[in-house]
């Protein structure tokens, strides 16, 4: 089965208890590149390298199957704090 939008979304909100996820295929529509935001709780406490070993390991499958893939993960009040600095 191939990786897909929708695919990764999914898995990450099921895989992590994502209460945000956006997935964009960066590889021109053949699905081989994907850069993901994460917003998930279960990295409150965890340095940036702990949240993307989580990361990797709940889509290990998937990542299996990639040319390239990026990640930026955030608490819940990381992201808030990042939206409000955008308006």
């Amino acid at each position: 089965m191939s990786v897909t939008k929708d695919s990764l979304e999914e898995s990450l909100r099921k895989r992590l208890a994502a209460e945000y996820v956006a997935a964009f295929d960066t590889s021109g529509g053949c699905g081989q590149s994907f850069e993901v935001t994460i917003v998930s709780s279960l990295f409150d406490g965890k340095t940036l390298l702990q949240r993307h070993r989580l990361v990797n390991d709940a889509l290990k499958g998937e990542i299996e199957q990639l040319h390239a893939f990026s990640q930026k993960t955030y608490t819940p009040a990381q992201w808030t704090a990042q939206k409000q600095q955008e308006t």
